[in-house]
């Protein structure tokens, strides 16, 4: 998977949104708004190739965390950025 263009993480009022840039990403019906873990892992993923596994990796890295916990939330978070049209396989 890889994040799709023009999306990119930025920190608005102490909130980490993703912003869409471009004319072609312009929807103002929501914000997309990341909590620290979930921002930490997008910085780590832009313009690389990821999968589950690698989201498991850098979950277990920085935080105390179990390796099921962590393969429980980089599923959850992989589907919710598929659902918000914000990866592509």
């Amino acid at each position: 998977m890889k994040v799709k263009k023009g999306f990119n993480l930025r920190t608005v009022c102490g909130e980490n949104i993703i912003v869409a840039e471009g004319l072609s990403n312009i929807d103002f019906s929501r914000i997309i708004s990341l909590n620290e873990s979930a921002a930490y892992l997008w910085k780590n993923i832009q313009d690389k190739d990821f999968d589950a596994d690698m989201l498991v990796s850098l979950l277990t890295e920085e935080y105390e965390v179990s390796n099921e916990k962590a393969q429980e939330d980089a599923e959850a978070l992989i589907g919710q950025w598929k659902d918000a049209g914000l990866i592509a396989e």
